[in-house]
């Protein structure tokens, strides 16, 4: 069976669809929906961007001690949102989706090219 572009963009169409609707890509997009809501996370996202803009001035003006303090505020507030539950979370959910999508993206690569090779 000979297929045109366009009906294999639908069928990629169709599968796009089927893979938005398992379990592993309604609980991430859930789990990303609660994180993007998230007040704490928030304050400390935007934390962590005062004090990036903080370190690039500080390098400017060639504080490095300076610099090197403000970093390590930076990873221990990164630490911090890690460590949080609905961070973890939502890492568990993204790791899950995209095993999904890699486990897609081997058999679809592995049939291409063993069909090809015939």
């Amino acid at each position: 069976m000979t297929y045109q572009k366009d009906e294999i963009i639908a069928k990629a169409n169709e599968l796009k669809q089927a893979l938005q609707q398992t379990e592993a890509v309604e609980f991430y997009r859930a789990a990303e929906a609660k994180i993007n809501t998230n007040q704490k996370v928030a304050a400390k996202v935007g934390d962590i961007k005062k004090l990036q803009k903080e370190a690039v001035n500080l390098e400017h003006y060639q504080k490095f001690g300076a610099v090197k303090k403000t970093e390590d505020d930076i990873d221990s507030l990164t630490a911090e949102i890690d460590h949080l539950p609905i961070v973890q979370e939502f890492r568990r959910a993204q790791e899950e989706a995209n095993d999904l999508l890699q486990a897609i993206t081997y058999e679809i690569s592995h049939k291409v090219t063993s069909e090809l090779q015939k």
